[in-house]
């Protein structure tokens, strides 16, 4: 596989089954994404975007593709172990409902992902708590803050350990336009801080100002 390359899908369909029902959803994609690059996918509802990204986090398995290479790693016939080895390892998340565990703090939010690797913090967590804008908060509980921040926390909280490929979906729908704007600062810092490699879905045009690449999505497949 190209070291190059942080993504390497090749022939990728799926297809989503309701009783006797066959719902083809993507249609051979092919999607090549370099190391450090921030790419922007862009498409109506029920184009399969987000069945996309779910493949690519290593969530869903296609129903069939010729390659699906992630940081470097063929994934097709993966055990589950092993799947779940790389998403842990060099996977990042941003989901647009946060997924962020009401019962802790802030801080242990964002600390969750080193935990489950067994992984140091060596002062990461604190590290980021500042760069989000919530070094007033660490020990604030998630209902305690603002919805914008909340989305800051979930942004922290997938980056820290710098994972190499950093996977978006939606991080700005639930915000208004303000937080939106804050939230595409802070990835775009992270992005050229860490050389991340960024894969983001979204509806907002806004978000699309810093990305390397915009790909447009229609029907299970990319279009020009």
């Amino acid at each position: 596989m190209n070291d190059e390359l942080m993504i390497d899908v090749r022939g990728l369909h799926h297809d989503y089954t309701h009783g006797t029902v066959v719902e083809p959803v993507l249609h051979g994609l092919n999607l090549r994404v370099r190391r450090g690059e921030f790419v922007v996918i862009m498409g109506p509802s029920g184009c399969g975007k987000t069945t996309l990204l779910n493949i690519l986090g290593l969530m869903m398995a296609p129903s069939r593709a010729e390659s699906v290479g992630i940081a470097g790693c063929e994934t097709l016939g993966l055990s589950e172990a092993a799947r779940t080895r790389l998403r842990r390892n060099e996977l990042g998340f941003v989901f647009q409902r946060f997924n962020l565990l009401p019962t802790i703090s802030v801080r242990r939010n964002i600390a969750l992902p080193l935990r489950i690797r067994k992984a140091e913090a060596d002062g990461q967590v604190g590290e980021l708590i500042a760069q989000v804008g919530l070094a007033g908060c660490a020990d604030k509980k998630p209902g305690q803050l603002s919805v914008g921040q909340q989305q800051r926390v979930a942004i922290a909280r997938a980056v820290v350990g710098r994972p190499a490929l950093l996977l978006a979906d939606e991080p700005t729908g639930n915000l208004d336009s303000g937080n939106s704007t804050a939230i595409l600062e802070l990835l775009t810092g992270l992005h050229r801080q860490h050389g991340q490699t960024i894969v983001m879905i979204t509806h907002n045009e806004q978000l699309t100002v810093t990305a390397d690449r915009i790909l447009h999505m229609r029907d299970g497949c990319f279009v020009d």
